[in-house]
């Protein structure tokens, strides 16, 4: 079984759309979700999907 790996971070599209701005950012790493803060982006974790959504409807029923 081969994986892939995007080599993209895609933007979270709560995002301003200018350069300067702080973001979380995801990319696929062949089954599992990296997460990293932009202005920080030497610092990665990796999580799966179940648990990355169990986190964002946490967050999402907080609010």
């Amino acid at each position: 079984m081969s994986t892939t790996m995007s080599s993209d971070w895609q933007k979270s599209s709560f995002s301003g759309g200018g350069q300067d701005n702080s973001c979380v950012e995801l990319r696929d790493e062949g089954g599992a979700i990296a997460v990293r803060e932009s202005d920080d982006p030497a610092t990665v974790i990796t999580t799966h999907p179940a648990a990355l959504r169990a986190l964002t409807r946490h967050i999402q029923a907080a609010d």
